[in-house]
């Protein structure tokens, strides 16, 4: 479908969407998504990787959970998180490649 021909954007999928974005749009929330990847991991394994405490990461983990930006499943008394879908893991990719700060640097190459 070309830009001509999508329909718009409904009220509430643009309230959705801007919603997923802000929560997105958090540095340590997009380090998270960032450090998850395509990987499953527990609260204290981001934290230490983010360099956060297990009680902060699991507040901004709940957001990305709330926002169904993450989806987690429990294994006895652990909680694993992961990115919902294949979708949301393009997405990021994309926007990490293009809002990547060398692609944000407009001065010129040398």
């Amino acid at each position: 479908m070309s830009e001509e021909e999508q329909e718009p954007v409904s009220p509430q999928d643009a309230v959705l969407t801007a919603d997923a974005l802000k929560a997105m749009g958090h540095p340590l929330r997009w380090r998270i998504l960032c450090t998850l990847g395509a990987d499953e991991m527990m609260v204290g394994e981001l934290a230490s990787r983010t360099g956060t405490t297990q009680s902060n990461m699991s507040q901004h983990l709940d957001q990305l959970r709330n926002k169904r930006i993450l989806v987690s499943r429990k294994e006895g008394n652990r909680i694993y998180y992961r990115v919902r879908n294949e979708a949301l893991l393009e997405l990021i990719d994309n926007m990490r490649s293009v809002l990547c700060e060398a692609n944000l640097d407009d001065s010129p190459r040398s």
